[in-house]
């Protein structure tokens, strides 16, 4: 009896060792995933507010490079539909020599699941054009649709909420 209580005694103390190895791989592989979930939101956030941003930052000197920067973000449907009117786009921002200027972004969150994501976008921005010099600031919201695409954050869906 007493040469088979040292035994027991390691084979107790090899299953607890065991028992908290795994038990710290888990929480590790957990820890992991947590982070990656809360860095994909903020990456869908921060999408979503530049192309807020992109939206109220134009300027016909600049046109062209602001809406390349627009096209740049989105995919699928969204972005073929601006593609294809882009030439459109471009002579009434040009005509009317318009130019937008934003403040005050802020974007929240709404969803997200896998590879989809919904924020909400408000913001300021100041219109002008040959006909109003001197623009009054006016809020704007957009639900925005994203999708992750190679890892880039890219909006697929685009909505002015009144």
């Amino acid at each position: 009896m007493r040469g088979r209580l040292p035994m027991v005694t390691a084979i107790t103390l090899g299953v607890i060792v065991v028992g908290l190895a795994i038990a710290a791989g888990w929480l590790g592989v957990v820890s992991l995933r947590g982070k990656d979930e809360a860095d994909q939101r903020a990456k869908a956030v921060q999408a979503a507010r530049q192309m807020g941003v992109n939206l109220m930052s134009l300027d016909a000197a600049t046109a062209q490079r602001d809406l390349d920067r627009i096209v740049a973000g989105t995919t699928g449907d969204l972005k073929n539909k601006l593609a294809s009117q882009s030439s459109a786009f471009m002579q009434q921002v040009t005509k009317a020599k318009a130019k937008s200027t934003v403040s005050d972004v802020d974007a929240a969150l709404v969803s997200i699941d896998g590879d989809s994501a919904e924020v909400m976008v408000s913001l300021n921005g100041t219109v002008t054009n040959d006909k109003v010099k001197n623009g009054t600031p006016q809020g704007y919201r957009y639900q925005m649709d994203l999708t992750r695409v190679d890892g880039r954050w890219l909006v697929s869906g685009l909505e002015v909420v009144p």
